[in-house]
């Protein structure tokens, strides 16, 4: 793997652990709109899924960046 593959590697990587805290933070607003007391939970409900919609394209970004590396499952063969 080349530096600049490597580089594109660790990106992926960071990209991807920015997705999971968004994930995180959409099951937070989830647990607010249905298991806690709070003061409106169509707002929970509607940041919910703009986080999940958010960490989505993250995942998809980071695969993409895997691909061009040649890290990720879809990875092109040498040349």
């Amino acid at each position: 793997m080349s530096p600049t593959d490597e580089s594109l590697a660790d990106l992926a990587q960071r990209i991807r652990g920015l997705a999971d805290e968004l994930a995180d933070l959409a099951l937070d607003r989830l647990l607010d709109a249905t298991e806690r007391d709070v003061e409106d939970p169509k707002t929970a409900v509607v940041a919910e899924r703009r986080l999940t919609r958010a960490a989505r394209a993250l995942e998809k970004a980071a695969g993409e960046i895997e691909t061009l590396s040649g890290s990720g499952a879809g990875s092109l063969p040498d040349p």
